[in-house]
């Protein structure tokens, strides 16, 4: 289920060759740190979706394996620390990436059309990687919600903020009144009464088919029968692009138009007064924490079910989950504009090169879980999955900074660049 994102590389910078450690712009420098962070963080949501089916992220009950007590357990801490708060921490940096480029554009006396062709290839790349690699996409979703970013590019900080914050207050709301309820009809009492009979059998049926789904993919997939994968992905799932489109529609816009907002105003270079910027840091991180618990246990004690998860991850959860967000920005710039030590230039580097990262898991992962491969999908649990995301985070740390200190760009970073600029960018050194 997880619609996780990628933030943009670091391709307007012209400095690209100045050494890791010693980056004069501390906005780029607070931006690569953030994005190393969200990079590994969002993978310790999506590794249950690489290595069960897609429905098994938020229903532990559609795991392949047993899912034991400690883990539901477990499933309690990644929704109050992880889930959607990495996804939102990088839509901010998308918009603030989207700035960032444009003014880097502006001042070599390019315009607003480089950005349109560089979010173009942006939804390519996230279309093949939906089909052909894997089903949680972001990209696609980030591309075309930039497009219509740009139409707001005339607000002034301010106006932006208020739009941004206000529409996904509103979309939370939608969200909520959509699917908050449905609970109440297929796991309460609502579902027994003759006029919410008939909804509660197409709720059954509707999660049926998640589960069907799921178990034939798993066929797919444990088999290595990747073409048999892919058409399926074809014939069965390609009208979820635009699904997911309209879903995520009124968080992903509005978060990259406060994302915009608060780069102009300062949020990634010290342009705001650090001590009260922590102080609202901690303040908003902790708010937004201590909203969330109460949704996780709710839906503990409603036995982790399909439609309570759901209710629990699209609807109650949106509103905390934005003081969430808007604390982390806050405090990871602040300590991003500092980066001192070897693990923090790594993630930096991380950071650097979050494309290639982003893109780079998921091939990762198929090589670790399709039957073709290691052959490892719909066997492992969820302790053992996390295991799997954390060595793949130090994959990321490993190869980042050695491959910066002597290329220019991450390879992906590279090559989305040059169909951007449509020319051909030297690579090394």
């Amino acid at each position: 289920m997880s619609q996780n994102e990628i933030a943009v590389s670091r391709e307007g910078e012209p400095a690209a060759a100045a050494p890791i450690a010693a980056s004069a712009d501390s906005r780029i420098g607070s931006l690569d740190f953030i994005r190393g962070i969200a990079v590994m963080g969002i993978l310790l949501a999506n590794i249950i979706s690489f290595g069960q089916p897609a429905t098994a992220y938020l229903y532990p009950a559609a795991f392949t394996v047993p899912h034991s007590r400690a883990e539901d357990w477990m499933w309690v801490a990644q929704f109050v620390l992880i889930d959607g708060k990495m996804r939102g921490l990088f839509t901010l940096l998308f918009g603030a990436g989207m700035v960032l480029f444009l003014e880097r554009a502006a001042a070599r006396g390019q315009g607003v059309w480089l950005q349109v062709r560089r979010l173009f290839w942006l939804g390519l790349f996230g279309i093949v990687h939906f089909l052909f690699i894997w089903r949680g996409d972001i990209l696609f979703l980030y591309a075309c919600a930039g497009l219509a970013a740009l139409l707001f590019l005339g607000l002034s900080r301010r106006n932006m903020l208020i739009l941004g914050l206000l529409s996904y207050v509103g979309g939370a709301f939608l969200y909520t009144g959509v699917v908050g309820f449905l609970p109440l009809v297929a796991d309460g009492e609502l579902g027994g009464r003759a006029a919410f009979a008939e909804l509660a059998d197409e709720l059954e049926a509707g999660k049926q088919d998640e589960l069907a789904d799921g178990r034939l993919e798993t066929r797919l997939i444990s088999a290595g029968d990747y073409s048999g994968w892919v058409l399926h992905n074809l014939t069965e799932h390609a009208s979820e692009l635009p699904t997911w489109l309209l879903l995520f529609w009124f968080e992903t816009l509005p978060l990259i138009l406060v994302g915009m907002a608060a780069y102009r105003y300062g949020l990634f270079d010290g342009g705001l007064d650090s001590g009260r910027q922590r102080s609202w840091g901690w303040g908003l991180l902790l708010f937004g924490t201590v909203l969330t618990v109460p949704i996780a246990l709710w839906a503990k004690d409603g036995g982790l079910t399909y439609y309570g998860t759901l209710a629990a991850m699209m609807g109650w959860s949106m509103v905390p989950r934005l003081f969430a967000i808007l604390g982390l920005a806050a405090l990871l710039s602040l300590w991003g504009q500092g980066v001192r030590g070897a693990l923090a230039e790594r993630v930096s580097a991380a950071g650097r090169a979050a494309f290639t990262n982003y893109l780079g898991t998921s091939i990762l992962m198929m090589l670790v879980f399709h039957g073709w491969a290691g052959g490892l999908f719909g066997k492992l649990g969820r302790t053992e999955l996390y295991g799997v995301a954390f060595a793949t985070c130090g994959v990321m740390l490993f190869w980042s900074r050695p491959w910066l200190e002597r290329f220019r760009f991450g390879p992906l970073e590279w090559l989305w660049r040059c169909l951007t600029y449509w020319r051909l960018f030297p690579l090394r050194r």
